[in-house]
């Protein structure tokens, strides 16, 4: 691969070239090939330069997993502009946070999705948070546009099917070097981390894990339920595209729907949450509900399906531990199919490229640990970011002397590309299948005048991990508990809304011998005395 230019332009022509007609993508009742995936990428990059998006320009898209979102995805590599992901459950807080300080000059939506107003929310967004904005760029079915809030009405509105009719670009500005898209992160404050990777992490990536995974085999059909969003959907979608493999893509998973479709297609992998095979699983009919599937990794977001590989085991579904990051991409590393059971539900496994390193470091003497020994584990490769976007200290802060990305979770290593991952060194949350720092939802919590302090911890139920909250109310001001969790679910993503909120006079905290520090052992108890758990 190394004389192979490692660009999403050349990654899609290579592909087109190679089976003009195969299929691309399947969205629902539409098919898309790869010539005509290709054209329409073309065309979107013409009419994107149109409305002066440029190299380097900063393109939010806030859409579910639809063919066109990898359309435009590619007219931007093509552009050089850079891919900004936002989540389609986020809401005006997140977005506003998102968009204001990526500095995205456009923002892509389908505004009635699901039957949600995305405009009003965006309505809800501070104006300083828009300010770089200059156009709305509107998917539709069809089924009519909205028309604009007042408070947007300054902003330019395009939508995306007269985008769509300009002729298919010939020019051609992608660079392995550029940056391509940006992930967005929980940091260690409450703002969100940008985590940019240039076409070449994102391409290479691609390539090793299409290979390692055996998706070029010409069989291979894979559906593409995890979100384009979030760097677990975007490398395995890349990686379809890499081989010229067709997916299945569906904007809302259903554990229905995908059975469905695992059968109508005939679809042989795909990767996902451990609740996302559960499901699937108390979906499928007989011993052996999906016989094609071979293989697939799966991410322990919920401690109660931990006995998930062994339920698939028992109907034929293989299941490997994986792991990733969005600093080093998703599928960096997997479980070896073959192995036992015993060892493929352990999370890490061997690296998904030949070029990838891994090793872990004693966080209190610095020392780099032998193989066996637990310590923070470091890693390098071909698919690490370019930098954390418009934080030059935070880049420098996460990469050691010789360029390895410090990841903050706790493992060992079993030979220098091979680890098993144990924890997160830290209190970072796993929510709805999303790392999510407390911090982020500590800082929404005390922006509610009544609340002068705040602190979140994760407690397990039987709907997996759950934030929960405890507050000290300001002085002087009437504390309703009602008030500030309207306040949340207003602002934030349904998954990251508490749980609970309990009052306290003050936190826990205990003496240690760099000050004082909040006892989130003993408010994560408190917390789950107070649901019953």
């Amino acid at each position: 691969m190394t004389n192979i230019p490692n660009t999403l332009t050349d990654l899609i022509s290579r592909s087109a070239a190679a089976g003009p007609n195969a299929i691309a993508i399947i969205d629902r009742d539409r098919t898309w090939t790869y010539v005509q995936l290709l054209e329409t990428s073309q065309r979107l990059a013409t009419g994107l330069a149109g409305l002066g998006i440029t190299t380097g320009d900063r393109v939010a898209f806030w859409l579910p997993n639809i063919a066109a979102y990898m359309a435009l995805h590619l007219a931007c590599g093509r552009l050089g502009a850079i891919t900004v992901s936002v989540n389609t459950k986020f809401r005006s807080s997140e977005v506003g946070d998102i968009v204001g300080r990526s500095g995205a000059k456009a923002l892509i939506l389908w505004p009635t999705f699901k039957d949600i107003n995305f405009l009003d929310i965006l309505a809800d967004v501070p104006a300083n948070d828009l300010a770089a904005l200059e156009q709305f760029i509107i998917y539709d079915e069809g089924e009519g546009i909205p028309a604009l809030p007042a408070a947007l009405q300054h902003i330019d509105q395009v939508r995306y099917a007269d985008l769509v009719t300009a002729a298919p670009a010939e020019f051609d500005h992608a660079r392995e070097d550029m940056g391509t898209i940006i992930f967005t992160t929980s940091g260690t404050t409450a703002a969100p981390k940008f985590v940019l990777h240039s076409q070449a992490s994102i391409v290479r990536h691609a390539r090793n894990v299409a290979e390692f995974f055996g998706w070029d085999d010409p069989e291979t059909v894979l559906l593409q339920a995890l979100p384009l969003c979030g760097t677990f959907g975007h490398v395995q979608a890349m990686a379809t595209l890499a081989v010229g493999r067709p997916m299945i893509s569906m904007p809302v998973f259903s554990a229905k729907a995908a059975a469905q479709i695992i059968h109508q297609h005939k679809v042989t992998n795909f990767n996902g949450s451990d609740e996302m095979f559960a499901l699937l699983l108390q979906e499928g009919e007989g011993e052996r509900p999906y016989p094609r599937y071979r293989f697939g990794g799966y991410a322990a977001f919920n401690p109660a399906f931990a006995d998930i590989p062994e339920r698939a085991d028992a109907r034929g579904m293989t299941l490997c531990g994986l792991w990733g990051m969005s600093e080093m991409q998703a599928l960096y590393s997997l479980q070896d199919p073959a192995a036992e059971t015993k060892t493929r539900r352990l999370a890490g496994g061997r690296t998904t490229s030949p070029q990838a390193k891994v090793r872990a470091r004693d966080p209190e003497s610095g020392k780099i640990l032998p193989h066996g020994e637990a310590g923070e584990l470091e890693a390098s490769g071909p698919s690490q970011m370019k930098e954390y976007f418009g934080d030059p200290a935070a880049t420098a802060k996460a990469l050691t002397d010789d360029g390895y990305v410090r990841t903050g979770d706790l493992g060992y290593t079993t030979s220098d590309t091979s680890f098993v991952f144990l924890s997160r060194m830290g209190d970072v949350l796993r929510l709805g299948g999303f790392l999510v720092n407390p911090v982020e939802i500590e800082a929404h919590i005390e922006a509610h005048a009544s609340v002068g302090e705040a602190q979140v911890v994760g407690v397990d139920t039987k709907a997996g991990t759950r934030p929960y909250a405890f507050v000290i109310p300001t002085p002087g001001n009437e504390f309703d508990r009602d008030k500030v969790m309207a306040h949340c679910l207003d602002g934030m993503a349904k998954f990251k809304v508490p749980l609970g909120i309990s009052k306290l006079d003050a936190f826990p905290t205990t003496d240690s011998a760099n000050g004082v520090k909040i006892q989130r052992k003993k408010l994560r108890e408190m917390a789950m005395a107070e649901l019953g758990e």
